[in-house]
């Protein structure tokens, strides 16, 4: 896979980086609907919050069948502080080296994170939807922004995400019967119907996304390979 051609710097102070978050903002799509793909990648990213230790992971599954196709993990030093709201200036370097290190580039990706849905409209996904250049979709385990109302106990159901002018900027996804939802949000070159449909076609048995869980498994295993715990 040929390497990517740089977006910008990252060694950035706090102010320059939710400045440069509203610049790329500006370029994030997020109204093309998302056409059919054949795989699906899924991001993760661990470490203790104190640590300058960084475990990413990138996994590739058949859309299909959820079957995993390829995977590739990095181990790197931080190179930004952990600061709520910028944390993909944290995050994003160390997962596009796992990217990069693929043979198989997926042809969307899910990524454990937020995407519009986001202050300055930019989370991991998006800022990452740029860099990779392919549709991005951020599926996190909490909220990060805006207001909702509980969806439906119906797997399936969900509520809009909105923020302090109503404007909706993702989903509640309930994505089990009766079990706690997820918060979806398109991350670039994709659309929230796209992103609501990519993650449940994901998510079969349990209420994360196989792609989110196979990622989270590879940078638990590198975490125990290299002593740092789970």
């Amino acid at each position: 896979m040929p390497e990517l051609t740089p977006l910008h710097r990252w060694d950035l102070d706090a102010a320059s980086a939710r400045a440069l978050q509203k610049e790329l903002a500006e370029r994030v799509v997020a109204d093309r609907p998302l056409g059919p793909y054949r795989t699906v990648g899924g991001a993760d990213v661990s470490y203790n919050k104190w640590s300058p230790t960084l475990y990413a992971a990138v996994v590739v599954l058949r859309a299909d069948t959820l079957e995993p196709i390829e995977r590739s993990g990095v181990v790197a030093e931080a190179t930004f502080p952990y600061v709520p709201g910028l944390l993909s200036f944290r995050e994003a370097p160390p997962v596009i080296a796992a990217f990069e290190g693929l043979a198989t580039r997926p042809d969307i990706l899910i990524c454990d994170g937020q995407g519009i849905a986001h202050p300055r409209r930019l989370g991991l996904a998006s800022h990452l939807g740029l860099w990779l250049g392919i549709p991005t979709i951020g599926c996190a385990k909490s909220r990060l922004y805006g207001d909702f109302e509980e969806p439906g106990p119906k797997r399936g159901d969900w509520s809009p995400l909105t923020d302090r002018e109503g404007q909706t900027i993702g989903a509640v996804l309930r994505t089990r019967d009766r079990v706690k939802p997820l918060f979806v949000s398109p991350g670039h070159l994709c659309d929230l119907e796209g992103a609501i449909a990519a993650v449940l076609s994901a998510t079969r048995a349990v209420r994360l996304p196989a792609t989110t869980r196979y990622a989270h498994d590879h940078v638990n295993e590198m975490r125990h390979r290299a002593g740092g715990g789970v």
